[in-house]
């Protein structure tokens, strides 16, 4: 008889109907198949849907972060790096590559790269897109990390990054962790001194985008700047 696990005929016959046809699969049997990669020596059928059933959907738990893992029993630090590899395999290919120069034509594009990266994180964190005069992205940069309410921005740091990278515009992004995407009044302040500073040296604000997980406001579109 064999010695073999007997969840490891069960992991072969997801394979085989995965490669046959992806979206035949639940959503416990394919998070149970990717977890295989992470706990290649465990039973994953049951931890994938006690994530599901503790976290939600699969875009929760896909966005889940190191301290919503640990409240899934069976759950550790080898599952948290592989996470986080996810997130930021999935935060690079929303945001692109510097070299492909995609073009932020518009609000929504940038809003997308930004809700991977930051829509789901529980603090605060201010970055900027930085564009040529074609909109074209020369660079994705993160200015500051706060807390659950507040990320410091000081203009010189942007302004600086600005420059270096010998940008012609600047997309202004950070998060709302409590999902209300809505500009404060703090948000609108230092977004008019930021526009002041970048006008004295040669740049151009073109928006400020605060993002949560699921939805995002322009201060653009909202006749803020």
């Amino acid at each position: 008889m064999s010695d073999a696990p007997h969840y490891h005929g069960h992991r072969q016959r997801l394979r085989e109907r995965f490669l046959a046809g992806p979206t035949s699969l639940a959503d416990y049997e394919l998070l149970e198949l990717l977890l295989t990669y992470a706990l290649p020596r465990r039973d994953t059928k049951p931890i994938a849907k006690a994530m599901l059933a503790r976290l939600g959907n699969m875009a929760d738990v896909l966005a889940a972060q190191p301290e919503d893992l640990r409240r899934v029993e069976g759950l550790g630090q080898g599952t948290e790096l592989f996470w986080k590899l996810l997130q930021e395999c999935r935060a690079r290919a929303d945001q692109q590559p510097p070299k492909a120069r995609i073009s932020l034509s518009h609000p929504s594009v940038v809003a997308n790269m930004a809700m991977s990266r930051l829509g789901a994180l529980k603090a605060e964190e201010f970055w900027v897109a930085l564009v040529d005069a074609k909109l074209r992205l020369i660079s994705w940069e993160q200015v500051s990390k706060g807390t659950v309410g507040h990320a410091p921005v000081y203009v010189r740091e942007v302004l600086k990054l600005g420059l270096e990278r010998q940008a012609h515009g600047i997309f202004l992004v950070h998060n709302h962790p409590g999902g209300d995407p809505r500009p404060s009044r703090e948000d609108v302040a230092i977004t008019q001194e930021l526009i002041q500073g970048a006008q004295a040296v040669g740049l151009r604000v073109l928006d400020h985008l605060i993002v949560t997980q699921n939805d995002y406001s322009s201060l653009q579109q909202e006749g803020l700047l």
